[in-house]
């Protein structure tokens, strides 16, 4: 199924622009001002902001500017809201996208429009993120259909490919990675035979250097697999050794063929992780086998070293946090967070004909449920924020299931767990769906919420030391840097509300 950032409305994802002076090596250079270099902020993926705000001057947090999009971007996209990734920040700059592929550059210091491209793409690529990245001098993203690179002085096209999805191979719409004079992107919509495709990209001239395709293996389902198998939604991790690695969505089959036709489906629900120059499989790890519930293992691979170990972080949908050896693809620990009823292993049971089907049932998480935004890392802890929502099985055909019968209450929370061994250290509740993702800054963990709250957490206890009203709906990720937090607020329509989207920073004193 289509990953989704919200629950009941379904939340998209926007994506953001990314600018960065860093060589295309991987390894930035010191900046001479505070950065949010990466889409995730370390070209590791562990969302440690370069900033100064921590729990002595949280208080003081006010907001500083705010950039209106209205009649810049088009309307409110399918429920999705027009903002929903990860801005990205190089030089003084602000470099963000929305989900009609439009692309803009503003002031971090005062939130004056800088220059804007506009596709103004009438089709929705999923609901996001789409985002960009950003290396010696280029912005690169993708419209639904096509790649491309700006200058990220002027905005000026440089080059589109638009030659790298075949007809019914999907869409673009995750926010890339540039790396070691390559551009990593993936499409999220598969074709309606077959499966999503990873790709990389000559940086220089948007060229294809390789592809792999996610749902080739030899499964008897793999045929039948329909629209979303197998691609691609978070920005993958490009690590110093080499390699670069995918956190893969479901392959899209309904809770019938996983009974009646049961296969691992590979690679869906996985961490694939590849020989960066060649594009050639090197390890993978299937989080959840013949998956039917929507479990995408979507999240941003993190990479770190935990007690020696050079190890791979990820997570999903399914509601776990994976460590694997980063050589070997050998599971270390996975642990659950957000709440769980009993169904975890439904699809692994129907794989091994240890199950019947049994209709109607709840459960939870539901397929919007779980980790649905990347997670964080710092000082050997992981940061996850989970939603809780449970969803109904009543018919054979259905993908995600529907909405219970009785009454349910949906929220999240913020966990924390032990990198060397997924013991959870504190989870703290929050009322609201945690869609901005997790980001350390210091002694802080910082979230935001759809509702439209802004939170920071005590990051050794949890405690919550900041929930404040934010002016509109959140889709999307944080970004921090220096003393600023920028909110990218231009999520769904809430009841009562007007469509509205704009960009805003918040600073300390």
């Amino acid at each position: 199924m289509i990953r989704s950032r919200m629950v009941l409305v379904a939340l998209a994802v926007a994506s953001i622009a990314s600018v960065s002076l860093a060589s295309c090596s991987g390894a930035a250079p010191a900046p001479t001002t505070p950065s949010w270099t990466y889409p995730n902020g370390t070209i590791t993926n562990t969302r440690v902001a370069q900033s100064s705000i921590d729990l002595a001057n949280i208080s003081t947090l006010t907001k500083r500017w705010s950039f209106d999009l209205s009649g810049t971007a088009t309307a409110n996209v399918g429920g999705y809201g027009t903002l929903a990734a990860n801005p990205v920040v190089q030089a003084g700059v602000i470099y963000i996208q929305d989900l009609h592929s439009n692309v803009y550059a503003l002031s971090l210091s005062s939130g004056r429009l800088l220059w804007k491209h506009l596709f103004n793409k009438p089709e929705l690529s999923g609901p996001g993120p789409n985002g960009v990245a950003v290396a010696k001098g280029l912005v690169y993203g993708e419209t639904p259909t096509a790649a491309f690179a700006l200058n990220d002085t002027t905005g000026h096209l440089v080059w589109s490919n638009a030659t790298l999805l075949k007809h019914g191979q999907g869409t673009f719409g995750i926010q890339p990675e540039v790396a070691h004079g390559q551009v990593f992107l993936a499409s999220q919509y598969g074709p309606a035979k077959g499966g999503g495709i990873l790709i990389s990209l000559n940086a220089t001239t948007g060229k294809k250097l390789w592809s792999f395709a996610t749902m080739t293996g030899p499964d008897p389902g793999v045929a039948a697999l329909g629209l979303g198998a197998g691609g691609a939604w978070e920005t993958p991790l490009v690590s110093a050794n080499g390699t670069v690695s995918f956190g893969i969505g479901n392959p899209y089959q309904m809770i019938g063929e996983a009974y009646s036709q049961p296969a691992k489906l590979l690679y869906s629900n996985s961490v694939v992780t590849l020989n960066a120059r060649t594009g050639k499989l090197l390890w993978y790890y299937q989080g959840v086998p013949n998956d039917f519930k929507d479990y995408d293992m979507q999240a941003s691979p993190i990479s770190v070293t935990v007690g020696g170990t050079p190890v791979v972080i990820s997570g999903g949908k399914m509601g776990y946090v994976y460590e694997m050896n980063a050589h070997t693809g050998k599971l270390l620990w996975k642990k659950a967070v957000g709440v769980h009823t009993g169904y975890d292993n439904q699809s692994l049971n129907a794989l091994e004909h240890k199950a019947t089907l049994k209709l109607p049932f709840t459960f939870e998480p539901g397929s919007f449920g779980g980790i649905l935004t990347n997670m964080a890392y710092a000082n050997n802890t992981v940061y996850a924020a989970t939603l809780n929502l449970p969803l109904a099985y009543t018919k054979s055909d259905q993908v995600t299931g529907g909405k219970p019968a009785t009454k349910f209450t949906y929220g999240g929370a913020m966990v924390a767990l032990n990198a060397a061994t997924g013991a959870i250290k504190w989870n703290t509740t929050i009322k609201g769906i945690p869609d901005g993702a997790a980001t350390v800054s210091n002694d802080l963990v910082v979230t935001a919420t759809e509702e439209g709250r802004l939170m920071a957490f005590n990051a050794a206890t949890g405690a919550i030391v900041l929930n404040m009203k934010l002016p509109r709906a959140m889709n999307a990720p944080l970004a921090i840097v220096g003393k600023t937090i920028i909110v990218a607020a231009g999520g769904p329509v809430l009841k009562g509300s007007k469509e509205k989207s704009q960009i805003d920073a918040y600073t300390v004193r």
